[in-house]
């Protein structure tokens, strides 16, 4: 698998968030943090993510939330893995449809602030609030570990018993309960897994959460290489001085460097 080619895509949708648009603007801005002359191309490791060598299939053309997976089942046949930049979190429920209709099922590493695991939320089974209940009904995942999360309802916790999901919320944290991931794994980052003082560009500003550091850490010490990831919920219209859009070019870098095999 590690000679599979590694790509970007832009998945530039938030029709789906619950609370604030501006997330579909955010692909064009982590791909231009990703390569900017600001920053050398290389991880933390000393992997080297080239823009040459990475495929950037640019942002999908989106009519409606279900013109996502075909899209992506269609990139994921040229045997590419893919680092997908939302967007908001409703993303990650095609994205692992396209996917296990390629790898089957999947093993996945969630790191959020929240469950996402609500049956609805404000009456749509498909909001951002609500992929990973999809994903887990629908008998995608081989497991859902979620880290970081700090918002849980006593709903979201009924069905994270309910799925099998293994959570590790914040207040219990510590970087060796992630317990040993088995492969394919799929890494799904929404930003406001991090502590607004490092992240303040996201819609839903939940305190008391990752430090950059921590994040960085965890990414590190995943197996390798993933068969996919998504960088969801950037909101630029709510960022400060691109601080993070900057932090989701270092964290894609480091991704990247995963996926590329170091």
């Amino acid at each position: 698998m590690n000679g599979n080619p590694v790509g970007i895509l832009g998945v530039p949708f938030d029709e789906k968030s619950s609370y604030l648009r501006g997330a579909a603007a955010a692909p064009p801005i982590i791909r231009e943090s990703l390569f900017s002359e600001a920053y050398n191309p290389y991880s933390e490791k000393g992997v080297m993510v080239d823009k040459a060598e990475i495929r950037d299939f640019g942002n999908l053309s989106i009519d409606s939330y279900e013109t996502i997976e075909p899209q992506v089942r269609q990139i994921l046949q040229k045997s590419v893995r893919l680092l997908s930049f939302g967007g908001d979190h409703s993303i990650v429920y095609p994205l692992i449809k396209a996917y296990t209709a390629y790898y089957g099922k999947v093993h996945i590493l969630q790191i959020d602030a929240h469950g996402d695991l609500y049956d609805e939320f404000e009456g749509d089974r498909y909001s951002h609030a609500c992929p990973f209940a999809r994903i887990m009904e629908a008998g995608l995942a081989h497991s859902l570990t979620q880290v970081g999360i700090r918002s849980l309802t006593p709903h979201q916790r009924q069905q994270a018993v309910r799925f099998g999901v293994e959570v590790i919320e914040m207040r219990d944290y510590v970087l060796k309960k992630i317990p040993s991931l088995e492969g394919p794994l799929y890494l799904s980052l929404d930003l406001d897994g991090l502590d607004p003082a490092y992240a303040p560009g996201v819609s839903h500003q939940e305190a008391g959460g990752f430090t950059s550091r921590q994040v960085i850490d965890i990414i590190q010490q995943l197996p390798l290489p993933l068969i996919g990831a998504d960088i969801v919920e950037l909101n630029p219209t709510r960022d400060i001085g691109g601080i993070t859009a900057a932090l989701a070019g270092k964290l894609a870098r480091e991704i990247l460097a995963n996926m590329i095999g170091g």
